[in-house]
């Protein structure tokens, strides 16, 4: 089977659809009794690929995280009234007006008092990386400060589009207090309140003319590009001894100390007889004793790697329990949309017994990534490092995978037959027809008489990577159910 695409296809007027097939879809869907517009809603949202990125940032206590919860919708980051909250999560998915991006919060830094300048300009800057707009949170009653202008240096040297919030105008007595703010040169200051949403709408209408369209492919490279490589894990997994291993010499730092790396290193490495750019994301800053805020920096860093990464490596300490936070990193590969492998380091030190526990917690406690190529390695003695390329190689092919629709239909027709959806409350939804609406990761639309439930969407992901695949790959799957008329009644 070679049913690959090797480009997104994001230029072609129908996503990953070519005219003849789009044609056919649309008929099907007629027959059906599928609103057309209602299907080409579905195809253009599934087959969008990456969203626009939006950072909000500011320096700490300003209302970043009430802002964060006002534009997605729901109280999902922390919010307390001291600076310093830290999160897991720092991306989230926002829409407003019906367009869609996603939404980058860098709130919650734990203060280092001789360093509020740097740290708070760091983190912005690693947000500010991957972003297509950015929202700069000023604090209007208390107008602009030193940390203030620090940042603002830092968003014209990034030439990114800046949307400037003047938070906390709770009413008519607090529009001065935002119109001073036009001395930091960003234009226009928006006032808003986070806590009570005065002024939000505003202030996302211009978020939405600052932010593109589509964004820039970050991943995907010319043709005979290298292909990128996001090297992740949570501190001291040994990330950058892999690094100088697959490299052949010492090309970054390694120290015992978990967070040695400070900033994340491209290299071109050739592995395998090809050139790969590999992206060491240790990404602690060194001189940071709080914990917390040292984990919140390296998940910002880690979020931004993947942004501009295809493929994730996740490297894995497997002389030790499959923790929590490696979870977590792995959720955000998955999340990220990414190619993936798993990488487990330390393999030579292991005895009979803790192999045994180890694979008994990769079953339990990574079951949700039994898709994904394993390797077992060693980045001190170099073991199995040719097995590394090959695994990023399947990885990558499940990532571009297209199965045709036609194809896809046959294949969605035979699972109704031989096993079809439960019947609950009386009726039993069918899947009606489907399309796969882009690739990288691949993206599937299904098109149902009714609601499919969880447990079902699962099934139908297990029986397409049986059938087709998919390796190393996340697979989206959106259910649309027909929305009863006329005949369908």
């Amino acid at each position: 089977m070679n049913d690959q695409i090797h480009s997104d296809g994001s230029d072609h007027e129908h996503g990953a659809l070519g005219d003849a097939e789009y044609a056919e879809f649309m008929e099907l869907a007629a027959q059906e009794g599928f609103d057309p517009e209602e299907i080409e809603g579905a195809l253009d949202e599934a087959g969008a690929g990456p969203l626009p990125v939006l950072a909000v940032v500011g320096r700490p206590n300003v209302g970043k995280s009430t802002l964060v919860n006002r534009i997605i919708g729901r109280r999902e980051a922390v919010v307390q009234d001291k600076p310093g909250v830290t999160r897991d999560r720092v991306t989230y998915e926002a829409e407003w007006a019906g367009r869609r991006f996603k939404v980058v919060d860098t709130g919650g830094w734990e203060q280092d008092v001789l360093g509020l300048d740097a740290s708070v300009a760091a983190q912005a800057e690693y947000a500010i990386e991957t972003a297509d707009a950015v929202v700069f949170v000023v604090d209007s009653t208390v107008g602009a400060t030193d940390t203030d202008e620090a940042v603002v240096k830092l968003l014209r040297r990034a030439g990114k589009p800046v949307v400037l919030c003047a938070n906390k105008v709770d009413g008519q007595s607090g529009e001065a207090d935002a119109t001073a703010l036009w001395s930091l040169g960003l234009g226009e200051p928006h006032p808003v309140s986070s806590l009570h949403g005065r002024g939000t709408g505003d202030m996302l209408d211009a978020v939405l003319e600052a932010l593109p369209e589509a964004p820039a492919q970050r991943f995907g490279t010319p043709v005979g590009g290298p292909r990128r490589i996001a090297l992740i894990g949570r501190p001291n997994v040994g990330k950058s001894s892999l690094l100088n291993k697959v490299a052949g010499e010492d090309r970054v730092v390694v120290n015992e100390l978990a967070g040695t790396t400070r900033d994340p290193v491209d290299e071109l490495i050739n592995l395998g007889g090809i050139t790969w750019k590999f992206i060491d994301t240790a990404g602690i800053r060194r001189r940071v004793h709080l914990q917390e805020g040292a984990d919140y920096y390296a998940s910002l860093r880690t979020a931004a790697a993947l942004e501009k990464a295809e493929v994730a490596v996740v490297l894995i300490d497997s002389s030790e329990s499959i923790s929590v936070q490696d979870q977590r990193i792995v959720t955000m590969a998955v999340e990220a949309g990414r190619a993936l492998v798993v990488a487990f380091n330390k393999w030579d030190t292991l005895d009979e017994e803790r192999r045994y526990y180890l694979e008994r917690e990769i079953e339990t406690e990574l079951a949700q990534i039994a898709w994904a190529p394993r390797v077992n390695v060693s980045a001190v003695t170099g073991r199995h490092m040719e097995k590394l390329v090959p695994a990023i190689e399947t990885a990558l092919e499940g990532w571009e995978t297209r199965i045709p629709t036609g194809r896809l239909n046959a294949f969605l027709g035979e699972i109704v037959a031989s096993h079809p959806h439960p019947v609950r409350g009386g009726k039993q939804p069918r899947i009606l027809f489907g399309t796969q609406a882009g690739t990288k990761p691949p993206r599937f639309v299904l098109f149902a008489s009714g609601f499919l439930e969880h447990g079902y969407r699962r099934f139908v992901e297990r029986r397409l990577r049986e059938e087709f695949g998919f390796d190393g790959t996340p697979i989206h799957i959106s259910v649309r159910v027909r929305e009863k008329r006329g005949r369908n009644k």
